[in-house]
């Protein structure tokens, strides 16, 4: 999870995105799909991204934070359908 944070928090800072703060916790109950990265927007639900690496931190970034699109693939809801 470690590499997941440190890229969350450098492409925040890389993109100048102020209004995002990226922050640790612990977990939320749902240890099989971790590492997990929540993103909370007023007004809006709570996207929960599942299974993340580095990679997918840095998508999540651009798409969701950067250009307002839920990157749905990586979500909690995308896995639920899986069953």
């Amino acid at each position: 999870a470690r590499p997941v944070l440190n890229t969350l928090a450098e492409e925040v800072r890389n993109k100048n995105l102020d209004n995002v703060m990226v922050t640790q916790t612990g977990c939320i109950g749902l240890c099989q799909y971790e590492p997990i990265v929540e993103v909370f927007e007023p007004g809006k639900p709570k996207v929960t991204y599942i299974w993340m690496d580095a990679k997918k931190a840095k998508e999540v970034v651009e798409q969701h934070l950067v250009n307002g699109n839920v990157v749905d693939q990586y979500t909690l809801k995308a896995a639920d359908k899986l069953k």
